[in-house]
């Protein structure tokens, strides 16, 4: 894995070893971020199940103003933790060690966030429709206005249209991935 532009451009990641973790690709992240453009400069960011770090160190890298991690798995948190040190990046940044549903529940309002990605285990299927639920439900304030939320998950495995404020603009799919993007409903 490696850095695709910006400060760190090229520079390598670590990824956790084992199955447990599947890091985004370089590809994907390359399409992501080339959607994303426009969007991270001067942005606040949250990386949800972050592993490596690698989406999430690729927004700081873009000039996002600020990058949340949350990663519940020690050794991924190590890998994390690792690569941000090997990059010398000492600020702009903040890792919760917790469930994402913990770390959504726990942050305070007025902490708004412009792009939210998550990349949940495929295997913990039932964890896209928690985060999402919680995004656009009892933790929407947590997302500034014209918030972007942004899935990765399985091709063959569709997320719904909507989650509650939540409405999917656009599905991009590519290899065995897609990104599914959602922004915020308007008050009715």
């Amino acid at each position: 894995m490696r850095i695709i532009a910006g400060t760190y451009r090229s520079r390598r990641l670590e990824a956790p070893s084992g199955l447990a973790t599947r890091p985004t690709s370089d590809r994907l992240r390359e399409t992501l971020f080339n959607v994303l453009a426009a969007r991270i400069e001067g942005e606040r960011f949250l990386d949800l199940y972050a592993g490596s770090g690698a989406v999430g160190i690729e927004a700081l890298s873009r000039g996002a103003a600020g990058v949340e991690f949350a990663e519940r798995s020690d050794p991924a948190l190590r890998v994390l933790r690792a690569n941000l040190a090997r990059l010398g990046v000492t600020a702009g940044f903040r890792i919760h060690g917790a469930t994402v549903s913990a770390v959504l529940k726990r942050m305070k309002a007025g902490t708004a966030f412009d792009v939210v990605f998550l990349d949940p285990p495929y295997d913990a299927a039932g964890e896209y429709a928690t985060t999402l639920g919680l995004l656009g439900g009892d933790a929407a304030e947590l997302l500034a206005g014209g918030a972007l939320v942004v899935a990765e998950h399985r091709r063959k495995e569709r997320l719904e249209e909507a989650y509650g404020r939540l409405k999917r603009t656009r599905l991009l799919e590519q290899g065995d991935a897609a990104l599914s993007f959602y922004a915020v409903n308007a008050v009715e």
